[in-house]
């Protein structure tokens, strides 16, 4: 099947230049422009901007002005652990405390080259250990906590289910991991197929690491960078993973799927099969994407 039509017109209209050619600093101009570009975010009756554990940004969202025992759910965007931030994906967040009624707190982790790999998952881990020891004061139930996130944000998300679980705590019932980065395999079939892909090129996703890693042997693939290679994944909270056809990295949240049904984890895997990578973040234009999206958010809401 095509690229969605819809997907196409989108992404002809906006800027897309891809960090292998532009550089970093660029595309985080170019992510600014492209949701500049984008139709309003859906209102809600509270947000609000907050510091947590020491030094994290993070915005949180409530879907209604009087909140008590809402689910919650700890947001990662993605961007390759090097671009984006809590206003590149606002609108994401947004659609997710609507859809799952849920409160969410979206994570600005620092950013690689300037803050390389770990300093992405520390501040992850930190602050989802926050958001379990003050939801109730958010008007959220601890009992009912969920991690979600996109490309590297679904890579960070992966993560910290495997250090929460390792740590005993804090119990997350679901992770929605959004064509998450898991293997780092540049060998998977779909980093040849898609190796010219729209949004993010096989090129870009070496960049992208590159930039992370800022010197660390790749080779190496600790867990926390890869968190495909874990010893085991069994014990893991569900999942809901989401692919897309016209993707590089489609094959590694494929793979981790995979892995997670084979460890006994519940995991329910869909494939947007006239999608690209990043979709999620164009959602609210193409009607594809929106339904994708809701797709997975209906299993947030149906697990929380």
């Amino acid at each position: 099947m095509a690229i969605d039509p819809v997907m196409q017109f989108v992404l002809d209209a906006l800027p897309t230049e891809g960090i292998a050619d532009v550089g970093y600093q660029r595309v985080r101009e170019v992510i600014r422009e492209r949701m500049a570009a984008m139709p309003p975010p859906p209102e809600l009756p509270r947000v609000e901007d907050r510091t947590v554990a020491d030094g994290i940004p993070v915005r949180i969202y409530w879907p209604v002005a009087d909140p008590a025992d809402l689910p919650v759910v700890v947001y990662y965007h993605g961007g390759g652990w090097v671009v984006g931030d809590l206003d590149s994906h606002d609108a994401i967040a947004r659609s997710i405390a609507i859809a799952v009624g849920a409160v969410v707190v979206a994570v600005d982790y620092r950013l690689a080259p300037e803050y390389p790999f770990p300093a992405a998952v520390d501040d992850s881990w930190a602050a989802l250990k926050w958001v379990s020891e003050h939801a109730t004061e958010l008007g959220g139930d601890p009992a009912r906590l969920a991690v979600a996130g996109d490309s590297a944000g679904g890579n960070l998300a992966a993560v910290v289910s495997q250090l929460a679980r390792d740590a005993g705590g804090p119990s997350i019932k679901f992770q929605l991991l959004w064509y998450p980065a898991t293997t780092l395999d540049s060998t998977l079939a779909s980093m040849d197929e898609n190796a010219d892909a729209p949004v993010l090129t096989k090129a870009d996703t070496f960049a992208f690491l590159d930039l992370y890693l800022k010197g660390s042997d790749p080779a190496a693939r600790p867990v926390t960078l890869a968190p495909a290679l874990a010893e085991s994944l069994a014990g893991l909270p569900p999942a809901y993973v989401a692919t897309a056809q016209y993707d590089p990295i489609r094959d590694d949240g494929v793979r981790y799927a995979e892995l997670l049904r084979a460890a006994g984890v519940p995991v329910e895997h869909h494939n947007a099969e006239t999608l690209v990578h990043g979709y999620v973040s164009f959602g609210i234009a193409v009607p594809a994407a929106q339904e994708a999206v809701a797709a997975a958010l209906a299993a947030v809401k149906a697990a929380l």
